[in-house]
Formats: structure tokens, C-alpha cells, sequence
């Protein structure tokens, strides 16, 4: 076969649409993905965008033989008969979709006079995974690791990255130029940055909200502490300096000129410093607590998580050689294992509660697995 097409308005493509992109090259020279463009539906993102981001999917697989058009007010088995594809190619998960799916195709072809369906099962692993499916598991501490599972990376950045301007924008709104730099190449979307990266950032702006949202904390100081993680890793390198990465980090916020009113302005450095460990002992703010219990929350995540930050501050610090790591690591983790064991490793009660005894055992897995 020469031609296959594959439809959908893919907001965003999930794993699920790859998998049926692929098994369509597997029988045919070309394979055409028509992006639908519909006017009723309020999609994440536009369709110039999705366009972008299947393309650039695919490319990461090294599949040269892809390309994607627009379908725009008009049925996509006609477009599809237009370019010279006779057949699509639908997965079907259910016999709801194949009903559904194969009302569709007898419309294709005996009302528009359009291209055939070719209908294929997924594995069972993407039988659920649909991109409702994805987009409903947005929101609660940890979904940025949830989601990552079920779509392909080009679609997971642009999604995180979507979030992330959502909720710099609800903080500093009308900025554009502050969140480009934080989330690009020379901060937290640095490619040396393993786990003090978007990833973090997404966290630890989830971990705010639920901390607010049960705590009942003042929208004043939930956005204190936002603007204060936002910046408090912006500055990260391993190079002798003067001056620590958080002391760094706390002059380029007070440079930004993003809060006009000076003295919350001074108390977000403050909290910045907080979370430098040799300063941070020094530093008073009511808030204190709260952004080093955000900061450490990772600690008292799930196992699979906590492998993922593992495996990341290793990757972070690949540059000391493994038995010099594992003694420095397994250091820093006995003296934070001690501080759980005594209660103080979150001195913020809401986060003790969430995470204390989670850290203990994910630290004692690691602290054995250094040995």
C-alpha cells in the first residue's frame, strides 16, 4: 500500500495515536495524519501547534515518513481521497468504539464517498489511554509523572510547559519575558538539568496549591511562596563560586523587578536564602517552613517517583566519580533520615504528615543501595 491516512484532532497525541502512526507505516510506503480543526471544541492547544508537536514526535522516533495536514471545514475521508490515501487506519480499545468507529466509515464511504477504514487492536497497555483520558489526570500533586507515562515527550513538554504559563501567568500576569528565561535552556529547561527542572517546577507549584487549598492559607502567602519556588533553583551550576546557587538565585529575583511593592520583594529573597543550607539556618520568615517542605517533598513521594529523582540527582552529578558519590550521597541521606526520625525534617505539620514516614523508607532504600 502507498498511502495510509490516520485522523484526529490529537490534543494532545497520546502513546495510544503513536502506536497506531506506527502500525500504519508498518503497511504502507507514506502514512498522512490529518489533524482535524474543528470549530466547536476549545483545544489546549492550536492546531499549528499539534501539527508541531506530532511532527516533532515522530521525528524523535526517526520516522522520516510521516507527514501531517490541517483538515480544516471539510470531512477528513474526503481530504484524505484528495491526497491520494484510500484507506484510514482507526484503533479500536472496545466494542463501543468499534460500533462508533464503523458507523463512521459506512458514512465515509457510501454518503461522502470517501476513503475506507482500516481498523487495528492496541496492546493492552494503551487499551485505556485516550487523550481525555490524559487530560483528566491533570492537577493533583504528581501528575506531571502520571501523564508522562501515556504521551510521547515532545507532548508532555508542551503540556507542562502550557501548565507552568497558566500559573506564572496567574502570578505575574502580562510577563512573558521572566517565563521564557526560566523555562528555557539556561534554567530550568537546561538539558543538564535532570531533576531540578520543569518537572520540579511543576511539582512543587502542585504541592503549593494542595498545601493551600487544605490548610486554607492566605492567597497572600501561597503566592509568597510560589514566587519564591519559581526562582529558588534558577540559578544551578556545580562551579566554585563567591556566592551559593540560592543566594544566585535570590539576587536574579530581586533583579527581575517583578514585584514593584520592595518589601515583598525582600521577604521572596528571604525565602530563597531559606533554602540555601548554609545560610538557610540563619534565615526567620513565617513561610520558611513551607518552602523547604515543598522543596523536600520528593522525599515522601511514591517508589517509582523517588527512582525517577534518584536516578536525576545522579544524572546531575555525573561528573564525581560513583564510590566518591555514593559516600557524599549516603551522608547527606543518614543526616536527613535523622532529622525524619526525630520530626524535623518537615517542620511544617500538613507536610509532616503527607510525607515523613515515606521519606524514611524511600531514603533507607536508597542508603542500602549505596552500600
Amino acid at each position: 500500500m502507498k498511502k495510509i491516512g490516520f485522523s484526529g484532532t490529537l490534543d494532545p497525541i497520546t502513546n495510544g495515536h503513536m502506536w497506531v502512526i506506527g502500525e500504519a507505516r508498518s503497511i504502507a510506503d507514506e502514512v498522512i495524519v490529518f489533524l482535524s480543526q474543528n470549530s466547536t471544541k476549545q483545544p489546549r492547544f492550536s492546531a499549528e501547534e499539534r501539527r508541531a508537536i506530532v511532527l516533532e514526535s515522530c521525528a524523535e522516533r526517526q520516522w522520516d515518513n510521516v507527514q501531517v495536514l490541517i483538515v480544516k471545514s471539510d470531512y477528513t475521508a474526503r481530504v484524505a481521497r484528495k491526497h491520494g490515501v484510500d484507506y484510514l487506519i482507526r484503533g479500536i480499545r472496545s466494542t463501543a468504539d468499534f460500533d462508533y468507529e464503523n458507523l463512521i466509515q459506512q458514512t465515509n464511504v457510501e454518503v461522502i464517498g470517501g476513503a475506507k477504514t482500516l481498523f487495528v487492536m492496541p496492546p493492552r497497555d494503551l487499551g485505556s489511554v485516550s487523550s481525555s483520558f490524559v487530560k483528566a489526570l491533570e492537577g493533583p500533586v504528581g501528575w506531571n509523572w502520571t501523564t508522562k507515562k501515556f504521551v510521547p515527550g515532545p507532548a508532555y513538554r508542551a503540556w507542562i510547559t502550557s501548565w507552568l504559563h497558566k500559573e506564572w501567568q496567574a502570578l505575574f500576569p502580562g510577563d512573558t519575558e521572566w517565563f521564557a528565561r526560566l523555562t528555557g535552556a539556561d534554567a530550568y529547561g537546561g538539558a543538564t538539568r535532570h531533576y531540578h527542572n520543569l518537572d520540579h517546577l511543576v511539582h512543587g507549584l502542585a504541592e503549593i496549591r494542595a498545601w493551600a487549598a487544605n490548610t486554607g492559607a492566605a492567597a497572600r502567602d501561597a503566592d509568597l511562596v510560589r514566587a519564591a519556588f519559581w526562582f529558588h533553583d534558577a540559578h544551578y551550576g556545580h562551579e566554585p563560586s563567591a556566592i551559593s546557587n540560592e543566594e544566585a538565585s535570590a539576587r536574579l529575583w530581586l533583579g527581575s523587578g517583578l514585584e514593584p511593592d520592595a518589601a515583598r520583594a525582600e521577604e521572596v529573597a528571604t525565602l530563597i536564602r531559606a533554602t540555601d543550607h548554609l545560610q538557610g539556618g540563619d534565615v526567620a520568615h513565617p513561610l520558611k517552613d513551607i518552602l523547604l517542605g515543598v522543596d523536600l517533598a520528593i522525599l515522601g513521594q511514591n517508589e517509582e517517583v523517588y527512582g525517577h529523582y534518584m536516578r536525576g540527582i545522579r544524572a546531575e552529578y555525573g561528573h564525581v566519580p560513583e564510590e566518591r558519590y555514593g559516600e557524599q550521597r549516603a551522608r547527606v541521606l543518614e543526616h536527613l533520615r535523622g532529622k525524619a526520625y526525630g520530626g524535623t525534617l518537615y517542620a511544617d505539620p500538613w507536610f509532616s504528615e503527607q510525607y515523613n514516614e515515606p521519606a524514611i523508607v524511600n531514603m533507607t532504600r536508597e542508603i542500602a543501595q549505596l552500600a
